[in-house]
């Protein structure tokens, strides 16, 4: 038992050190050529802080844990917002502007419901339902780099060198990849060790885990005053962990559902904090969200995993 409590340790730090330097490295990368502040916050940060939960879901579907990749999503889509948009707001204001609600909130809502269809109607996600929520990737990123306005970038020249970037990247990769073995492995042997459910411990670790790069990220933003790559990132992982995580996940091997009734109330609680941004927003007439707004979100977050420990 101390050996697996070592690697989940172990794994984890892998996992935060990794998607920390993949994110640094990835982001220099996209300055350096001048791309949007807003579109690295949409796109490169989110997959970057969402390369975690891609590694931990491939690894545990590929050992017959289906119920840990799929509640690893759904985990971490909730504490993107219960716990890291709760955090960034109980120690920042933020503005949130139209576009951000009307167009990325919406789309976010749109895969949501897709994903929601393909989990609740049938016994398994299906490659052929995976390739589509693939597809629906690859439009967005396209969509997102042709319709970006967003022209602001660093003027900082100093970055490293392309070799220096790529490499990093690679060593960081790999740590990413080894550093979710590790925890994987770890996570199923203390679910049974403990006669825990996979669900659970997809939920509630994995999820907690994983989303950890997003708790740095955007904390790091809201205190540089990065705001737009804050709540930009939020939503863009949320994006990317369903249309990425599950669409990738299921193409490599169907996402078998094995009890849809818990599936259904994870799902209704992910949607729930999701409508929560739209109603602060909604509600708000400055549409400044606040330490209020933070409290509420934590204190949800609170509620909702005393309720499934």
């Amino acid at each position: 038992m101390v050996n697996q409590l070592c690697f989940l340790i172990v794994g984890l730090l892998m996992l935060v050190i990794g998607s920390n330097y993949l994110l640094k490295s990835s982001v220099d990368l996209s300055l350096k050529y001048k791309i949007s502040k807003v579109v690295i916050g949409l796109t490169v940060v989110s997959i970057a802080t969402s390369a975690p939960e891609l590694l931990i879901s491939i690894s545990s579907v590929l050992k017959n844990s289906s119920d840990i990749a799929i509640s690893n999503v759904i985990g971490s889509n909730i504490a993107n917002f219960g716990l890291v948009l709760g955090l960034a707001l109980f120690f920042s204001k933020i503005k949130i502007n139209s576009k951000l609600i009307y167009q990325d909130w919406n789309f976010l809502m749109i895969v949501s419901v897709i994903f929601s269809l393909f989990a609740l109607t049938k016994v398994e996600i299906s490659r052929i339902e995976g390739i589509v929520l693939f597809t629906l990737l690859i439009v967005s990123l396209i969509y997102i780099f042709k319709n970006s306005k967003d022209n602001e970038v660093s003027s900082n020249d100093k970055y490293r060198s392309n070799t220096k970037l790529i490499a990093i990247i690679l060593i960081s990769s790999l740590m990413l990849f080894f550093g979710s073995e590790f925890f994987v492995d770890s996570s199923i042997y203390f679910a049974d060790y403990f006669g825990v459910s996979e669900r659970i411990i997809g939920l509630t670790i994995v999820a907690i885990g994983t989303s950890l790069p997003e708790v740095v990220t955007t904390l790091v933003a809201v205190f540089k005053k990065e705001l737009d790559i804050s709540v930009g990132n939020i939503i863009g992982s949320n994006i990317f962990n369903i249309l990425a995580v599950i669409g990738i996940t299921s193409i490599i091997k169907p996402l078998k559902i094995t009890n849809k009734l818990n599936l259904q109330f994870d799902l209704s609680i992910m949607f729930v904090f999701m409508l929560f941004l739209f109603l602060f927003y909604s509600f708000s007439k400055t549409k400044i969200l606040g330490r209020i707004h933070g409290v509420i979100l934590l204190g949800s977050f609170t509620i909702y995993y005393l309720v499934i420990i």
